[in-house]
């Protein structure tokens, strides 16, 4: 869509300008959300946050709808405890922070990052005989990390900050055992930007985009073993069909139906002698969703809530969650197709991970 903007501020910026370093300690405290678990978490759970972070000035247009927020690509290291059971994790994630209260000396802000972590130990049989670590099945996991903190700016160069976080590790099911392990606690830290923390902003009149809707699909794939500790995988075919209409020109509300085909359940059934003849329509699910998209230019955040209408042989949930993001290879205004995107979704029942699902999905 063409459009004439309207520049208030473009003073050119000085080079590094609104980039920064940010140091984070972080006690927080590991809790059992599952009986399955069979060793304690530690009550004391220690980590360190290095986060290389991006003040928005404006050059893109969805940083002045989202009020310009701040991009970073974090490292963490975290110990569970003294490698007796869980070990230790090394994160990497990008994350952002977006402002909710913004003054001129103190600030109140939430971030949200996603990620892989590797983690040091895992349930395993053979050589380590690790079996009480029901909690991670894999070296290699999602790390999910959210906080709201409390900044203030001591100057344009250092900001000292204190908050609250909440952070989950698992494979998502890829691989069993696959409880993971949630933590809550408290972060403080330090910010350093070498050259300013406050970039001139680039500010235009934007136009307003239409409230429109579009029809929508995702087509999925995703990865699942049964019960067994390194056993076979087996694939889960997904589909979605579903409305989206766009409001505030930053946001999509969505509603739609999910389908999920699991051939480890019929596989399960078949072994298992349940259901004869009757496997394969008792190895899918259906559900009824709503959902948000958040958009930062050519990358959503959806955040989605659904309800079975149908269950599998081995699932009786009513309720699941999806958290994820899609990242868009087309986004037009007219035309037939008018978004095309590869997403990455992760599925939870509450506080345990389903499946990663890996896709395409259309906009017409």
């Amino acid at each position: 869509m063409a459009a004439t903007f309207s520049v208030a501020h473009a003073q050119e910026n000085k080079p590094w300008a609104g980039f920064g370093i940010e140091a984070n300690y972080m006690a927080a405290n590991g809790f059992k959300h599952s009986a399955k678990m069979r060793a304690d978490l530690a009550n004391y759970i220690p980590g360190v946050e290095l986060n290389f972070i991006q003040q928005t000035d404006g050059r893109k247009t969805w940083h002045q709808r989202r009020h310009y927020p701040l991009l970073g690509m974090a490292v963490a290291y975290t110990r569970y405890d003294n490698d007796s059971v869980y070990g230790r994790a090394v994160s990497l994630y990008p994350n952002l922070q977006i402002p909710i209260i913004k003054g001129k000396k103190v600030e109140w802000t939430a971030k949200a990052g996603f990620g892989i972590a590797y983690i040091t130990k895992r349930f395993e049989r053979v050589p380590g005989w690790d079996t009480l670590n029901t909690a991670i099945g894999s070296r290699m996991n999602n790390y999910s990390y959210f906080s709201t903190d409390l900044r203030y700016h001591v100057n344009e160069h250092l900001d000292v900050q204190v908050g609250a976080n909440f952070a989950h590790i698992s494979n998502a099911t890829l691989r069993h055992p696959n409880l993971g392990i949630n933590k809550y606690g408290v972060n403080i830290g330090l910010r350093y930007f070498p050259v300013t923390s406050r970039p001139e902003r680039i500010v235009k009149n934007l136009p307003k985009l239409k409230n429109r809707v579009l029809v929508q699909m995702r087509l999925s794939l995703a990865g699942t073993e049964i019960s067994a500790s390194n056993g076979p995988m087996y694939p889960v075919y997904l589909a979605s069909l579903f409305a989206s209409k766009r409001y505030l020109s930053k946001n999509k509300l969505l509603l739609g139906v999910d389908y999920a085909y699991y051939t480890h359940v019929y596989r399960f059934q078949k072994n298992n002698e349940i259901n004869p003849g009757k496997e394969a329509q008792n190895s899918w699910k259906s559900s009824l969703f709503v959902g948000n998209e958040f958009l930062f230019g050519r990358v959503g955040v959806v955040l989605q809530v659904g309800y079975y209408l149908k269950h599998n042989e081995l699932s009786k949930n009513k309720i699941y969650e999806k958290l994820g993001g899609n990242i868009y290879l087309i986004q037009n205004e007219k035309g037939i197709l008018k978004e095309l995107s590869t997403h990455a979704y992760l599925k939870t029942h509450a506080t345990e991970a389903e499946l990663v699902e890996v896709g395409l999905g259309m906009g017409f």
